[in-house]
């Protein structure tokens, strides 16, 4: 059964808003700062395998538009960043970036250890491993016929697809109680932070104070830094660098906002504004939920019991690789709590679940700007970098 453009984003809008309406519902989820596209998607994908089972229909969508919401989403995020943020963040996007690495091994080494011991091939585990859980469905997909030319095994990439989609639900459904846990036990708080970087407080949501000045003004705005950030992609293509399009859009919004204010002082920019708050956290809510809805939940029941023991492993060091060490090294500030929980949900899912469980948890907590900035570039940039270096260094090391 298809779905055009048009159906596809109604459907995402009325998901959209039974994930708002089911975590007012169930105060756990909002207190643990569960992401509400999460909630909604996860609950539509359930109901539409379940109906696609029972009817015997397969639903496809039109997602033409996704990639358009991510866009601007991360042009948002570059649109609210300042020279002065990034130099304070430079240490954190560092330490982040080093301990990415550290995990990426990690998530590779536990894949491969256990997927032995149960005695499947052992480069199998880098398909539960790094490729799947940081890199995503697209990175698995990427890989699983690079693995494969070299140790062959059936359906690996519905493997790997199913290891990518586990990792994703438990990052988006753990890391904002993980938040949660952070702040309460080392009492910490945001509520003195600046306007929020996505969204609005929860107890301003019906009261937002927008303008239609302001709403056109940041669509402008971000219409530009999108086309500047599209002109930049084709540039360093033409160089032999490739990149997704939302990092170029992401350092174009940067370089507009910390150029274009002081030299027109005047002009009311956008940047800190509820209007492109407001705008963000529709772009990433859309987007998600777009994601959510459209999981196919029934190839996770031909998932075998060895990857989902792999995953559980994964997700336990994970959890307790951020709590004991990450949130530490980065001061054991509220900063460090909220950018902590958000690299728990790219760790294990995608940069856009990571933010949605950053949003979720300041808008509930107070700001955190840096966090924004650092862990949406870690994700973006770095952890794809390092992770085909890893993933190269592995395959070696067992066709050796």
């Amino acid at each position: 059964m298809p779905l055009d453009a048009r159906q596809t984003l109604i459907l995402a809008i009325l998901v959209l808003f039974a994930g708002r309406h089911v975590n007012r519902l169930v105060p756990f989820l909002r207190n643990y700062s569960v992401p509400e596209p999460v909630t909604g998607g996860l609950l539509a994908s359930i109901v539409l395998s379940v109906a696609g089972a029972l009817a015997g229909i397969a639903f496809t969508f039109d997602l033409g538009a996704r990639d358009t919401l991510l866009i601007a989403f991360f042009t948002t995020i570059g649109l609210s960043a300042r020279v002065s943020l990034l130099r304070a963040g430079g240490i954190a996007l560092v330490v982040l970036t080093v301990i990415a690495v550290v995990n990426l091994v990690l998530q590779n080494l536990i894949g491969v250890g256990m997927m032995s011991a149960f005695g499947w091939p052992p480069a199998a585990g880098l398909l539960a491993g790094s490729a799947a859980l940081s890199g995503g469905h697209g990175t698995v997909l990427a890989w699983a016929p690079i693995v494969t030319a070299k140790f062959p095994m059936p359906s690996a990439a519905e493997f790997g697809a199913a290891a990518a989609t586990i990792g994703l639900i438990a990052g988006g459904l753990l890391g904002g109680p993980l938040g949660h846990w952070l702040i309460a036990r080392h009492h910490l708080s945001g509520k003195d932070a600046e306007a929020l970087t996505v969204g609005l407080p929860f107890a301003d949501e019906d009261k937002p104070k927008l303008d239609a000045n302001g709403v056109l003004m940041s669509l402008l705005v971000i219409a530009i830094a999108m086309g500047a950030g599209g002109y930049l992609n084709g540039a360093l293509r033409h160089f032999g660098i490739t990149l997704p399009p939302f990092v170029t859009s992401l350092f174009a919004g940067i370089v507009l906002s910390n150029v274009v204010p002081p030299l027109f002082p005047k002009l009311a920019w956008p940047a800190g504004s509820p209007s492109l708050a407001l705008i963000s956290e529709m772009s990433l809510g859309l987007f998600l939920s777009m994601s959510l809805m459209t999981l196919n939940l029934a190839s996770l029941a031909a998932a075998a019991l060895p990857l989902l023991a792999v995953l559980a492993v994964q997700v336990a060091v994970c959890w307790l690789l951020l709590t004991q060490v990450v949130f530490r090294v980065l001061g054991g500030t509220y900063d460090a709590a909220v950018t902590t929980s958000g690299f728990f949900g790219l760790a294990l899912g995608a940069t856009p679940t990571a933010v949605a469980i950053m949003t979720a948890i300041t808008k509930a907590h107070g700001a955190s700007p840096r966090s924004f900035l650092v862990v949406p570039l870690v994700g973006a940039f770095f952890v794809d970098i390092a992770n085909a270096a890893v993933l190269q260094t592995f395959l070696h090391w067992l066709s050796a």
